[in-house]
């Protein structure tokens, strides 16, 4: 089974993000923050990534950046989540290594579509 890592502060999105992964016969697994985020790649690296750009302890530019320094694990694609939506954030996002970027609200039909365009589903 292929298998999802959400990385948010909110428990709401990452409640709502399970449910509507898990739909879509993926394995979740969550972390809180980057920091905690980057410790389960390095124990089982997951097949995609949903970032949440703003976070307390490790933030996602933070994150991404360690994640891609850090010679133990694989780089596996990351969809970025953020409120902010203009051109330059969404730059900024892929620029740092994201794979693709979705703005907050997200629904099923969204994450849908991203991991498609990934190739994951």
């Amino acid at each position: 089974m292929k298998d999802c890592l959400i990385i948010n502060d909110s428990v709401a999105i990452r409640t709502i993000g399970r449910a509507i992964i898990e739909s879509l016969s993926v394995k979740v697994r969550e972390a809180a923050n980057g920091q905690d985020g980057l410790s389960l790649c390095r124990t089982l690296m997951p097949g995609v990534i949903l970032l949440d750009w703003h976070m307390p302890v490790m933030n996602g530019p933070d994150f991404l950046k360690a994640l891609h320094h850090d010679a133990h694990t694989d780089h596996p694609a990351v969809i970025v989540l953020s409120e902010q939506g203009q051109p330059q954030h969404i730059q900024n996002a892929l620029h740092a290594g994201a794979n693709e970027f979705i703005l907050k609200p997200f629904d099923t039909d969204i994450i849908r579509s991203k991991f498609e365009i990934l190739g994951f589903i």
